[in-house]
């Protein structure tokens, strides 16, 4: 790593990331709160160092398609939106998902539903995790919550990616987006040379060889039983990716008697709760999913037996609480505390609610 350490914010730490990393091309529209990213990709102007492709589209829409062109030709290609924005992308993430196509796609999250608010929000859970566009597909899903992670998971997101030929998804929200923090960037790596393209991606569709006709990628198959076949082999690849890339970080839990569970800034919040609620002299610990999807159901099902209770903290009406209920199957109590409309949460409202639903029922 580099001793590039400076303050910025989450979304410029992405645009900054995006750059060392040898992103080929970004391709999007401004939004708020993640209008930064485009931004400082412009006023970085890496199309003249590094080569790399930023424009920005005539919508949400021409811009994810952008990003299927770019993916298709074995590019590190991505694009970046807020929720309103990723909703418009929802048939082209569906569609780079059955094309087996790598690529990252940022969602800085705003309240909704509809146009909603500019503030933060962690409403898009559903639409991110369980498939948001339509057939049986998943995204690898990151939260960060920190401008560290911003810039770090750029790296990852890709190298899943590339790694599964699937879509990766950096899922924060404007409260990681908009904040500033130091941050330490990674070094510049070159971009490839089409022959290491050719040499990692033997599936891109940059014409043909001496060796093989020309690749043909799309997500169209009209015969049923061919189609069939092609899902079963998506959800082969799912089934691997959930046994080998869940991620997650484990605070104060290995005596805890209750059980935080929060993602992206509504972790961070819980950090704070978890500390008050232990002067008090609650054991409370936090679990923090970095992948949502694949969800860490595992070791939340091996706490189910140790702890009373389990609260998930989010900026929505309850969402991944679900995916918490799933997981410990009724054997503790699992109840959710969050804000709506854009309001962020306290750690004293975390504490409340934390004594009011587990503690003290």
């Amino acid at each position: 790593m580099t001793e590039d350490v400076t303050l910025m914010k989450g979304n410029e730490a992405v645009a900054h990331a995006a750059i060392r990393y040898g992103v080929d091309g970004y391709f999007g529209y401004p939004i708020t709160p993640q209008s930064e990213i485009i931004e400082t990709l412009m006023e970085a102007a890496p199309w003249k160092t590094t080569g790399m492709v930023v424009l920005q589209a005539e919508s949400e829409v021409a811009a994810i398609n952008m990003v299927y062109g770019g993916a298709a030709c074995g590019k590190y290609a991505m694009t970046s939106s807020s929720s309103p924005g990723i909703s418009l992308k929802q048939e082209g993430i569906s569609y780079l998902a059955g094309a087996e196509l790598p690529c990252l796609i940022v969602n800085v999250q705003r309240g909704g539903p509809g146009l909603g608010t500019i503030q933060p929000s962690q409403s898009d859970y559903f639409q991110t995790v369980k498939g948001g566009g339509h057939g049986d597909y998943r995204l690898i899903t990151l939260a960060p919550n920190s401008v560290q992670e911003m810039a770090d998971f750029v790296a990852l997101g890709f190298d899943l990616a590339f790694k599964y030929r699937n879509p990766a998804m950096i899922l924060t929200d404007g409260v990681i987006g908009q904040m500033m923090e130091k941050v330490k960037l990674p070094d510049y790596r070159p971009r490839r040379t089409e022959q290491q393209i050719r040499e990692e991606c033997p599936w891109a569709t940059l014409g043909k060889t001496k060796e093989r006709g020309p690749n043909i990628i799309t997500s169209l198959e009209l015969d049923a039983a061919l189609m069939e076949k092609n899902n079963e082999r998506f959800q082969a690849k799912y089934r691997r990716i959930e046994e080998m890339e869940v991620r997650y970080q484990e605070v104060a839990c290995e005596d805890a008697d209750y059980l935080l569970v929060a993602f992206g800034s509504a972790a961070r919040i819980c950090l704070k709760a978890v500390d008050m609620a232990r002067e008090e002299g609650i054991k409370v610990g936090l679990l923090r999913p970095i992948t949502l999807w694949p969800f860490p159901t595992g070791i939340l099902r091996s706490y189910a037996d140790k702890v009373k209770g389990m609260l998930t903290v989010e900026l929505n009406a309850g969402q991944m609480v679900e995916d918490v209920r799933l997981a410990v199957n009724g054997k503790v109590p699992v109840e959710h505390y969050g804000r709506l409309g854009g309001i962020v949460p306290t750690p004293d409202g975390v504490l409340d609610a934390l004594k009011e639903k587990i503690v003290m029922k």
